[in-house]
């Protein structure tokens, strides 16, 4: 179920990615079209920048999950099968820890239960912890910049869940590898 699950979300985030990158592509075209007649619109620039981000992380998530990472397999190549899955739940380990990490370091920089505490009081947040990140504004958009980096802790449990996934299967298939490999030896 949470394998379905996770290809789900995997499915939603490549949708989005898609539609992101599409729109990318509008908004430098229009930047493009109106910086010709002399008229730029600068905001544009900075939207299709957030965009591109977006698009980036949400897409790096969903390949992740399907394992399609750029990777040089020169020497787990010329690995036995069982080393290699080794490799592969080392992989999945080492993912699963930076997701965890990187979640870990953006409840710190939010520290929502802190904001909360605070009363959503943005200035005594503020003055107790010298954390600016609520009152920061983008430059040209003019919103407040941390609904905009709300795609790093997005990225990071989305990259956790489909990295925990992963980390199962991988754990499943070397359970199956290991018993396949004492029936064979026990035929023998």
């Amino acid at each position: 179920m949470l394998s379905r699950l996770s290809d789900r979300l995997a499915k939603g985030e490549e949708i989005t990615a898609a539609v992101l990158a599409a729109a990318v592509t509008l908004l430098i075209l229009i930047n493009v079209a109106f910086r010709a007649a002399g008229y730029p619109i600068y905001w544009i620039s900075e939207l299709a920048i957030y965009a591109m981000i977006w698009m980036t992380l949400l897409i790096s998530s969903a390949v992740f999950k399907r394992r399609q990472g750029i990777a040089v397999t020169l020497f787990t190549d010329l690995l036995p099968t069982s080393c290699q899955r080794l490799v592969g739940l080392f992989v999945d380990l080492m993912v699963a820890l930076f997701a965890l990490m990187l979640l870990w370091l953006c409840w710190r920089w939010y520290q929502p239960l802190l904001l909360w505490q605070t009363g959503f009081d943005i200035q005594a947040f503020q003055g107790e912890t010298f954390n600016f990140i609520y009152a920061e504004n983008t430059s040209t958009l003019g919103i407040k910049k941390f609904w905009v980096w709300l795609i790093l802790p997005w990225f990071a449990a989305s990259l956790l869940f489909h990295s925990l996934i992963n980390l199962c299967q991988s754990l499943c298939n070397l359970g199956r590898s290991a018993s396949h490999t004492t029936q064979e030896e026990v035929a023998r």
